[in-house]
């Protein structure tokens, strides 16, 4: 048994030590989708707009066909509107992706990618919603990444991903009640480039 770990252990290394690290910039556009729930939310107008996102990112290409890693530090706004007021998700937004990819080589490849993300607000958390209800952000959100995308000369990527939130990302109180209140959750289209140098 100790043998098998050890060479479980020794191939690990070696995988890790053979990957090739690029490191790089990403930035792109937020559509958001937001919903809303709770005993308030049917008499509630709601509307979706443009935000952005970016930061630096990294990519860990791993020695088997196709498959590797990346991950992103990412400034994340997301902006939607309730009733009269503008709401200002931003987030320093952490995504961890699997990928799979294949094509051309260097010239061109496709690549497929899904994975955690991980976000913690910055900024305004509180928002007033028609001078009665009270909408604050939660402290951090978990959300899972599906995409997918192009690698053009092995420096440019252009994706195209959904960002699916699980749970809820803000929620309501009325006069210090939340129950009688409403949820909200922010789903997001992504579009952007990354380049690695």
């Amino acid at each position: 048994m100790k043998k098998f770990f050890m060479i479980a252990l020794l191939g690990t290394m070696a995988l890790t030590a053979n990957a090739q690290v690029k490191f790089g910039l990403r930035g792109g556009l937020n559509l958001t989708n937001l919903s809303l729930s709770g005993d308030f939310s049917d008499n509630l107008k709601k509307e979706n707009q443009a935000g952005f996102y970016i930061g630096p990112t990294v990519k860990f290409t791993l020695p088997i066909v196709g498959l590797g890693i990346d991950a992103s530090a990412l400034y994340n706004q997301k902006n939607s509107k309730i009733e009269d007021e503008t709401i200002k998700e931003s987030e320093i937004a952490i995504p961890i992706n699997l990928r799979y990819g294949f094509g051309l080589g260097q010239t061109a490849s496709l690549f497929f990618k899904a994975g955690p993300q991980f976000a913690f607000p910055v900024g305004d958390k509180n928002f007033t919603i028609r001078d009665v209800a009270d909408y604050e952000l939660k402290s951090s959100n978990f959300s899972i990444n599906v995409g997918a995308g192009v690698m053009l000369l092995n420096h440019l990527e252009i994706s195209a991903n959904y960002n699916i939130a699980c749970g809820k990302t803000g929620e309501a109180s009325v006069g210090g009640v939340i129950d009688d209140a409403f949820n909200g959750k922010t789903n997001c289209w992504q579009i952007g480039a990354a380049y690695y140098f």
